[in-house]
């Protein structure tokens, strides 16, 4: 499949580590991935409400398997702290065309603690995912969205994403990032 993004670079986008204080007065810090068990236990916790198009998985082992995917060798990870919680998680995931080659194109992918969500922590951790994502020399990337999500929608373009498929139930967004 061809994907189509825009001629402009978005950003500018400053890459982690960095911290704030979100919307309900609670200190937050982005950094880098490095504790899968921390990331796994935000995932079991994880409202099945809040899962969209089927990820991320429900059960630990799931969890596990697919977060070796998703934080494996080539995709760039980025976390949000609060206190000793990650209460969110971002990532930009290799495409491949086949097993050995890996495209110049990267899947988007962000999950919020829903008792976090609406504070502008989202905000914080695509601009720091897409900051360590152009550090890391990735040019293209690409995320699908739910149409109805108007929130998610709303920030995606913010940051510099543009539609690039309104074909189809999922609304497909892409950004360059140099």
């Amino acid at each position: 499949m061809s994907r189509i993004y825009p001629d402009e670079v978005a950003g500018p986008y400053d890459p982690p580590p960095h911290a704030f204080t979100d919307k309900a007065d609670r200190e937050i810090s982005i950094r880098r991935f490095e504790d899968t068990e921390a990331l796994v236990e935000m995932y079991l916790a994880f409202d099945p409400e809040d899962r969209a198009q089927g990820i991320p998985p429900t059960t630990e082992d799931e969890i596990r398997d697919w977060l070796d995917t998703v934080v494996s060798d080539g995709g760039v990870n980025v976390v949000a702290w609060h206190g000793g919680d990650i209460v969110g998680h971002a990532t930009l995931v290799p495409d491949f065309d086949n097993e050995e080659t890996t495209l110049d194109e990267f899947e988007l992918a962000i999950f919020v603690v829903a008792a976090y969500q609406e504070s502008g922590i989202g905000s914080q951790l695509i601009t720091a995912l897409l900051g360590a994502g152009r550090e890391a020399g990735i040019d293209r990337v690409w995320l699908t969205v739910e149409r109805w999500n108007h929130a998610a929608v709303e920030l995606y373009e913010k940051v510099g994403f543009e539609p690039s498929d309104t074909g189809n139930f999922e609304l497909e967004m892409g950004a360059r990032l140099r």
